[in-house]
């Protein structure tokens, strides 16, 4: 018989409430972009050490950790805890460093992207301790992942390549605006180069200018994005994945993630001086992948662009190798693979069990934001990246996301996160691993 009491776990979240807007507040006045967390990583362990976790460390990436309970297997809650910039900051109408508070909200950089999560997590972790939800079937591990933003998914690279940490399962805490969300698109970075050769820029038909070939490189990328995939259009846009014809093992799950797109997000030249013709132009493309796209397939499309062929261009991927805080890098090819985990899943079906139980079949959320959440399925997928690219996409391991605070406040002036998120998100969470364990939800 589980000793599972929903009331009771409701209880002990709300209970926590003014410590984890306390946390909070704290982690957000511990500035951190990618590579720089670790002022925030100290605290974050200290935290965890002062509730009551079995063990807190850092690895030598500078990922933190902490484990609750001693059981066999893992069940891991991931916030990434570095943060992008300010940004303008004649865009923000208070200090994003110091933030704010008031009754409902919190406001700072990373409030909703995503330090909440990390708070909701290692206080969900303390309820599991406080309540005697733990057992000898499982332990949580909780982790404060860096360099996120920088490269996702680069730091579950090395957590389960190099730490040899493995779990059972993964919560991603990413913000998801009061649902549970079961996948989204992948990402890669994409270069491509051309050349060509320079001369005096009186005589621009003794040269072959660069740029010139990339401009018309540049117009078929765009029409990849905006075209439709009628039979009769030359460049098919990527809207064709969701076609059975074009994606017959993977449409349906393409419709559900969205179609990919790609944008060019970054311009660059060579030559001698302004008064000379370009000899080399080089783009970076922004690919967003739907279910069915590979990143071969990506390269491929690109190189075989009609002017790409033309004009002898070079299409690759970038690589990451940027060092993180504590000086260590570790390289990967900025590839970050699309990923989807069944709603019929075992983990997909314990989180919702466990909310239905909680909070019931809809999203929640401060009424301010219930318009919004309320137009959208319980059930469903984020619009942008996470760690789940290296969690579930790389490495198979099942990844399922619910988080507090909103996709729209990522990267955005004036982010704020609310504080009734942090308390759901918080129980969920401590009810989670005894409702996948002793399967209730099955």
């Amino acid at each position: 018989m589980s000793n599972l009491d929903f009331d009771k776990i409701k209880q002990a979240a709300e209970g926590y409430g003014e410590d984890m807007n306390k946390f909070l507040r704290d982690i957000i006045k511990t500035y951190g972009e990618s590579c720089g967390e670790k002022e925030r990583v100290h605290r974050i362990k200290e935290e965890m050490e002062a509730v009551g976790f079995d063990e807190a460390w850092f690895d030598d990436q500078g990922n933190v950790m902490g484990y609750m309970g001693t059981g066999e297997k893992i069940i891991a809650l991931d916030a990434h805890i570095d943060t992008v910039g300010i940004g303008e900051i004649e865009n923000w109408d208070f200090d994003p460093v110091e933030g704010y508070e008031n009754d409902i909200e919190i406001g700072g950089r990373g409030g909703s992207d995503q330090l909440g999560g990390i708070v909701s997590a290692v206080y969900g972790a303390k309820i599991m301790k406080d309540l005697g939800l733990l057992s000898d079937k499982y332990k949580v591990l909780v982790v404060g992942s860096v360099q996120e933003e920088d490269c996702d998914g680069n730091c579950w690279l090395y957590i389960i390549e190099q730490d040899k940490i493995e779990p059972e399962f993964v919560v991603s805490t990413e913000p998801t605006d009061g649902g549970i969300y079961r996948g989204h698109r992948g990402r890669m970075e994409i270069r491509v180069d051309v050349r060509g050769v320079s001369c005096h820029g009186s005589a621009p038909e003794r040269g072959d200018n660069a740029i010139y070939k990339m401009a018309d490189i540049l117009k078929e990328v765009e029409q990849l994005n905006e075209n439709d995939a009628e039979e009769g259009t030359e460049i098919k846009g990527l809207v064709k994945m969701l076609d059975k014809k074009y994606n017959p093992d993977h449409y349906e799950d393409a419709n559900f993630l969205g179609r990919g797109t790609v944008t060019v997000s970054q311009i660059f030249y060579s030559s001698p001086s302004r008064c000379a013709v370009a000899d080399g132009c080089s783009i970076s493309l922004d690919r967003r992948m739907t279910a069915g796209e590979t990143w071969e397939s990506c390269i491929q499309e690109i190189a075989d662009l009609p002017s790409a062929k033309k004009h002898g261009a070079k299409v690759s991927m970038y690589n990451y190798n940027r060092p993180s805080w504590t000086g260590l890098a570790y390289e990967q090819e900025c590839y970050f693979p699309t990923w989807i985990i069944p709603e019929d899943h075992p983990v997909t079906k314990a989180l919702a069990f466990s909310h239905k139980n909680l909070y019931g079949d809809n999203r929640i959320g401060p009424d301010a934001e219930m318009e919004k959440r309320s137009a959208r399925p319980l059930i469903d997928k984020w619009t942008f990246s996470t760690n789940g690219v290296a969690i579930m996409g790389r490495h198979g391991i099942p990844t399922i996301g619910f988080g507090p605070g909103a996709e729209d406040q990522a990267h955005a002036p004036n982010e704020i996160t609310w504080k009734q998120d942090l308390v759901t998100c918080a129980a969920v969470y401590a009810a989670l691993p005894t409702v996948y364990v002793e399967g209730l939800a099955e």
